[in-house]
C-alpha cells in the first residue's frame, strides 16, 4: 500500500476492524517513512457484474450510482445517510446471489425502487417519476393511488 502523503511503498497496519456484516476491513495503517498515518478499507469487488442499459451499452456495476440515485430521491426527506448505505450493501448483495455476471439496469432499477418504497415513500415516488418517465400529472395520480391501496 502506498501512503498518500509521501509516496513511499512501506507501510505497516496498526489497527485492523471488521464492519458489523464482516463485508468491509477498515485498516489503519502508518507509513514508515514519514510517519503520517491513514485509513484504507477493504471490500468485496463488484467489477466482474455487468449492467446492461436501456440502450443496449454495458458498463461495470458501480454502487455509487446506486446510492447517489437514492440520495438524490431522498433530498431533504428526514432518511439518515446510514440507511440509504445499508441499501445500496443490500442491493449489491442481492445482485451479486443471483450468480449471474450481467443485470439489466431496469433490474437494479427495481431493487432500487423496492428500498425506497420501504423507506420513504416522497422518495419512492420522486425516484418512479425518473426512473418511469413520468410525463404527466395522471402518471404521479396512478402511482400515489397505487402506493394509497398497499
Amino acid at each position: 500500500m502506498r501512503c498518500p502523503f509521501c509516496g513511499a511503498s512501506d507501510t505497516k497496519v496498526i489497527d485492523t476492524r471488521t464492519s458489523e456484516d464482516d463485508k468491509i476491513v477498515r485498516r489503519r495503517r502508518e507509513c514508515i517513512e514519514c510517519h503520517k498515518r491513514f485509513t484504507t478499507y477493504e471490500r468485496y469487488d463488484f467489477n466482474n457484474l455487468t449492467v446492461i442499459k436501456k440502450d443496449k451499452t454495458r458498463e461495470a456495476f458501480d454502487r455509487d450510482k446506486v446510492y447517489n440515485g437514492m440520495k438524490k430521491s431522498c433530498e431533504k426527506r428526514p432518511v439518515a445517510d446510514s440507511v440509504l448505505l445499508n441499501a445500496t450493501k443490500e442491493i449489491e448483495v442481492e445482485l451479486t446471489h443471483r450468480n449471474k455476471r450481467e443485470v439489466e439496469s431496469s433490474e437494479i432499477g427495481e431493487l432500487i425502487m423496492q428500498k425506497l418504497k420501504k423507506i420513504d415513500k416522497v422518495a419512492y415516488i420522486r425516484f418512479a417519476s425518473v426512473y418511469r418517465e413520468f410525463t404527466d400529472v395522471k402518471s404521479f395520480n396512478d402511482e400515489i393511488s397505487k402506493l394509497d391501496k398497499e
